[in-house]
């Protein structure tokens, strides 16, 4: 691996997003210009950089440790996702994101993928299949798991959250989707808009290496024709409030189809500010139920970083 590059002048970019879950876009196959977090968060800023909540470096997995870790079980993980938060903080990944890292890696023509055909790469978060539909795109986002499942055996919950807008501090779920993620349920959908997202919410006890906070709000029926129903905001640690988030999609839906009991569905579609988002769960390979995410990706912008910037 290189020493981050000194300039970010004269390199190509791309802006993409999933359901209004923006990122700025890199292609680095060879693994020659890792960025500083500093120069992450300038490309990422809304006022002074190209703005998005998230950057994303494609890079073939041999040239990245986490990567080539991965290639040893699944040769076919050619290429990696790296990613990273808008403030500059490395994530695992992120569910929105690996769509739109597909559809970028389609858009520079470092890979093919007709529809109905699969393609696996290698996240942080380990390997992750996509599939390409019609609309968009599929992703075997892997199993899921409570991060504190002795508590939520026990009582349904694990933790309380308190975020500016609620009146009491509301019950809470941690679900872990490869990226940690606290669930908690509102009553209503004007509950959902009062609730202020400019600051993180508290969550006691956090997840230890901290967690991205949905709130969300059953539908009336939640099942209508065996699908489930539900809205959610999203808090993602580094970030801020996003328009989406797919991992977060998935952790709620999960959590709500906790909470409902044995004959919730295992098919749901997620409202959330910047459109919708499926959520399926499945018997996996190994035992392990999973959960595959489904949604648009669209790149909006290429261009060149001019002089000046980081």
């Amino acid at each position: 691996m290189t020493e981050a590059t000194t300039s970010l002048t004269g390199m190509r970019f791309s802006k993409g997003h999933g359901t209004g879950n923006d990122f700025v876009l890199m292609a680095d196959p060879d693994g020659l210009r890792e960025l500083t977090p500093e120069q992450i968060a300038v490309l990422c800023d809304r006022h002074r950089g190209i703005g998005g909540d998230g950057l994303i470096r494609a890079v073939r997995s041999k040239h990245v440790s986490e990567g080539a870790a991965l290639l040893a079980a699944h040769p076919d993980a050619e290429w990696f996702m790296d990613y990273n938060n808008g403030d500059g903080t490395r994530s695992e990944m992120c569910g929105n994101g690996v769509r739109v890292f597909v559809h970028f890696l389609l858009s520079q023509g470092l890979v093919t993928l007709a529809p109905g055909e699969e393609l696996t790469i290698g996240t942080r978060a380990g390997i992750k299949v996509v599939s390409r539909t019609a609309n968009g795109y599929r992703v075997d986002m892997g199993p899921w798991d409570f991060i504190f499942p002795e508590q939520a055996a026990q009582g349904g919950s694990d933790s309380v959250v308190s975020a500016a807008g609620l009146e009491v501090d509301r019950p809470a779920l941690s679900i872990n989707m490869g990226n940690p993620h606290t669930v908690v349920a509102l009553a209503d959908l004007s509950e959902l808009a009062g609730t202020k997202l400019g600051e993180a919410p508290i969550v006691v006890p956090a997840p230890p290496y901290g967690t991205n906070v949905e709130f969300v709000v059953p539908a009336e029926p939640l099942v209508r024709d065996d699908v489930g129903h539900i809205s959610m905001r999203v808090h993602e640690r580094g970030v801020g409030e996003t328009f989406s988030c797919g991992t977060g999609a998935c952790a709620a839906a999960a959590a709500i189809r906790f909470w409902a009991g044995a004959e919730a569905p295992d098919v749901w579609t997620v409202a959330v500010p910047g459109g919708e988002v499926g959520v399926r769960f499945f018997p996996g390979a190994e035992g392990r139920e999973h959960v595959e995410l489904s949604g648009p990706a669209v790149i909006v912008a290429e261009g060149v970083i001019a002089d000046g910037m980081g």
